[in-house]
């Protein structure tokens, strides 16, 4: 993949949203003769940007020292001789690892939360699982609406008006799909995976030229699928009285 270097330098120090950001020590292997390496930790100063990471000398750096594209890549905790190590392996054989280091095991948890959901990959799962979840829950406030229901003599008459409990007609009607899980790092020792889950962080970052960021995206069809679940609970509780 060819980057634009200045355009690149721009958008890491650029007003645009930040992810996420904060001091990370960096391991560096140094290869000398006889099959001799040497690894020393650097301090950094790492700004995640949508699917960007990068990382300055320090703080008040405006020139990056480098840049790690997050797509085909997973984030795992690590065995190291550091504490609190986590590392950004990729798909590809022989692409390079990068191995980080924090200062404490909340600061840890945080970057590989938003590291590990950086990645369009991740971003178009949500979507797509959100989208699923607005159809359910409509064909499920549908079915309440318009199931038909037996009379007293056993014939099925008419459709469940709307604001009528369909707890009265025969089957019921299915429960509105349940919200998202968060999620959760995968048990087991050694390096972890995390385990896919489809909850993020409310923070913003740019996505696409059709949304302004991802979390409005995200917030959007969240409250359209909790105004359907409302109105569903809304239709129990009135049939119920």
């Amino acid at each position: 993949m060819k980057l634009n270097e200045r355009s690149v330098a721009h958008y890491a120090t650029c007003d645009s949203p930040t992810d996420h950001a904060g001091f990370l020590h960096k391991r560096v292997e140094r290869h000398h003769h006889h099959h001799h390496h040497t690894t020393s930790y650097h301090r950094r100063w790492f700004i995640l940007k949508g699917n960007l990471l990068f990382y300055f000398e320090d703080r008040e750096s405006r020139d990056p020292l480098g840049l790690v594209v997050l797509e085909g890549c997973t984030v795992e905790l690590c065995e190291a001789a550091e504490e609190f190590a986590f590392a950004i392996r990729f798909d590809d054989a022989g692409a390079k690892a990068y191995v980080l280091v924090a200062d404490c095991q909340a600061t840890m948890e945080g970057w590989v939360k938003v590291l590990s959901r950086a990645s369009f990959d991740y971003m178009r799962l949500v979507v797509r699982e959100l989208e699923k979840q607005l159809e359910d829950a409509r064909k499920s406030l549908a079915a309440c609406h318009k199931s038909p229901r037996k009379s007293s003599s056993g014939r099925k008459s008419g459709y469940i008006p709307a604001g009528t409990s369909c707890s009265d007609h025969d089957g019921g009607c299915p429960k509105p799909p349940p919200l998202p899980p968060r999620r959760r790092l995968a048990a087991g020792s050694g390096c972890g995976a995390l385990a896919t889950g489809l909850s993020l962080t409310g923070q913003e970052s740019p996505v696409s030229p059709e949304t302004a960021c991802f979390s409005k995206l995200h917030n959007w069809y969240g409250q359209e699928i909790a105004e359907i679940r409302r109105e569903w609970l809304e239709s129990q509780r009135s049939g119920e009285l």
